[in-house]
């Protein structure tokens, strides 16, 4: 097969693609017709009869990423040897303050409007729970059994 480097250079330019994107037709029959095209009208005749095209685009696979993070988000590699930083910066105290705060005092507010607790005792266990005795809402809840703040009608 003769060599089609000027036959392949104009054909990239016709087709906007690169030059390995380039397919000529390696059929003994169709290469004298290639190698008589040296203009790009003869090039674009030669991929209207087909002897020349572009091939398809070639994509990266993600797959292998996305398992990889798939990974990641059901806490795998996440042991003492991957870990850099102290405590507090893999997991804010501000934030976890925030997850549990907000869970006593929707619980709290339901007890409340429930008709379980009333105002000043919400009142009470709201300023306690922002004053952090709590450490979940179990607790609270062990906490007002315990000290039989419920009312009982």
């Amino acid at each position: 097969m003769p060599n089609f480097s000027t036959q392949k250079r104009l054909a990239a330019s016709v087709l906007e693609v690169g030059e390995s994107r380039v397919w000529i037709n390696p059929d003994p029959d169709a290469a004298g017709d290639i190698a008589d095209a040296i203009t790009r009208d003869d090039i674009r005749s030669q991929i209207e009869a087909g002897n020349i095209k572009a091939k398809p685009k070639k994509g990266n696979s993600r797959a292998r990423y996305r398992a990889r993070a798939a990974k990641r988000a059901y806490g795998h590699k996440k042991g003492p040897g991957r870990r850099k930083g102290a405590k507090g910066s893999r997991s804010p105290k501000k934030e976890m303050w925030m997850t549990k705060i907000r869970a006593l005092r929707r619980t709290l507010k339901e007890l409340r409007e429930e008709g379980d607790i009333d105002r000043h005792t919400y009142r009470m266990l709201y300023r306690k729970a922002k004053g952090g005795e709590y450490r979940s809402t179990a607790h609270l809840n062990a906490y007002i059994k315990a000290k039989g703040l419920t009312r009982s009608d």
